[in-house]
This record gives C-alpha cells, sequence and structure tokens, in this order.
C-alpha cells in the first residue's frame, strides 16, 4: 500500500507543478557579453526588432543554460573561438504573463564568422562605455553594469 501512496503523491505533485507552470510560465534565455580583444562588446541587430542586443536566445528544454549561450553564439553569428567563459550574471524581467529568466555570460577575446542569416542581419562591435544610442534597454544595462556606471541588477 506504501507504493501506491507514493506514486500517488507524485502524481498530485506533477499535476500541482504542471498547473503552475500554466499559471506562472518561466521562459529561461542565455545571453553573452561578448569582447573582442580591444575590450569592443559585440551587439546583434535582430531581423524581428528594431535596435541593438546582446547575442543569445532561448535555452531548449533540460539545455544547460551555459550550453545553450555557445550554441546560440554558434547559431546567430559564426563562434570561431574565445579565450575565457564566466558567468556575468542571472536575471529576472516580466514580460506580460510570464517570468523571464536570463542567465548572462562574459567571453573575452571572441573571434566569429559572422554571416548575416534570417535571425541576425548585421552586427557591430561597440565601446561598452558608450554604446549606440538605439542599443536596448536591457543591453544598455548590463553594459553599464560591466564598465562599473552602476550596481548590478538582479532585474533585466
Amino acid at each position: 500500500m506504501s507504493v501506491l501512496r507514493f506514486y500517488f503523491r507524485r502524481f498530485i505533485l506533477g499535476l500541482g507543478l504542471t498547473g503552475r507552470a500554466f499559471i506562472t510560465p518561466v521562459a529561461f534565455g542565455a545571453h553573452a557579453i561578448a569582447t573582442d580583444k580591444q575590450g569592443r562588446v559585440l551587439l546583434v541587430h535582430h531581423s524581428y526588432a528594431r535596435g541593438w542586443f546582446l547575442p543569445g536566445g532561448g535555452v531548449r528544454g533540460g539545455e544547460p543554460a551555459d550550453v545553450a549561450v555557445i550554441r546560440e553564439l554558434n547559431e546567430e553569428v559564426g563562434l570561431a573561438r574565445y579565450s575565457s567563459f564566466e558567468m556575468f550574471g542571472l536575471y529576472t524581467r516580466k514580460v506580460g504573463l510570464a517570468t523571464n529568466v536570463v542567465a548572462l555570460y562574459r567571453l573575452k577575446d571572441v573571434e566569429i564568422a559572422f554571416q548575416p542569416n534570417l535571425e541576425i542581419r548585421k552586427i557591430t562591435w561597440a565601446d561598452p562605455a558608450d554604446p549606440p544610442p538605439d542599443i536596448a534597454p536591457g543591453a544598455r544595462r548590463r553594459l553599464a553594469e560591466l564598465t562599473g556606471q552602476v550596481p548590478i541588477s538582479p532585474y533585466w
């Protein structure tokens, strides 16, 4: 009888967690502050959004965030090599009814073999202390954190 009770409790717990996922959905993303040997930061221009963004994207089910960010950089900008890789921060933001959690990594001495594609139309290497005026607000805040202009926030 205890085995049956165990599986019944697991079933009820699973229903509760599934219900919670529908009520409070969470999307998980991984992005990068990728700098070249001159210290410039890589920014991307999407085909579906205005302005400049940090490269990155969604984490697939069961995929570790550090693996996802490298995959995204390969897909988006043709990542060729980098010298170091570290987590910079974990952020949250509200997007409609969902919560978006973003893992941000820092890659140094990045080299890419960029070719425009369906998602990323163009790239630029920018001074992190003086980013382009049309940079996305979240990317602007991350670069201000990177350069010590503002304290690190938990909010994207």
